[in-house]
């Protein structure tokens, strides 16, 4: 009488090779994600700053100031709909200035960076 053993499964030490793999796997994928969201998020908020200082500007130019208060660009029939929501903790100002035609916008993150928008 034969008797054949059929082994099915796997084995521990098969396990802990694909357990290793995904961690290195995990280990490379996390910080080029972290990166992605960074940049996605400053160039969020560039662009938020970019639409402000439009507005500023269009404001200047009309009302021939030199500063605008927020209230001054929001409104239904203003030259904003509304103050963009954050994207990274930060906070807007609500006074924005224009020297001799050059507009310069920052926030701060909410990490702690700047993010600068001069124009």
């Amino acid at each position: 009488m034969n008797y054949t053993t059929v082994n099915k499964g796997f084995t521990l030490v098969e396990i802990m090779i694909v357990v290793v793999i995904i961690g290195l796997l995990a280990a490379m994928a996390i910080p080029a994600f972290n990166k992605v969201r960074e940049t996605s998020q400053t160039k969020t908020i560039t662009n938020n700053l970019r639409q402000i200082a439009s507005a500023s500007d269009q404001y200047f130019i009309k009302e021939g100031l030199t500063q605008a208060a927020t209230s001054d660009l929001i409104g239904s029939d203003s030259y904003m709909k509304s103050l963009p929501q954050a994207a990274a903790g930060e906070a807007y100002t609500t006074l924005f200035p224009v020297i001799m035609g050059f507009t310069s916008l920052s926030v701060s993150k909410g990490d702690g960076t700047f993010v600068i928008f001069d124009q």
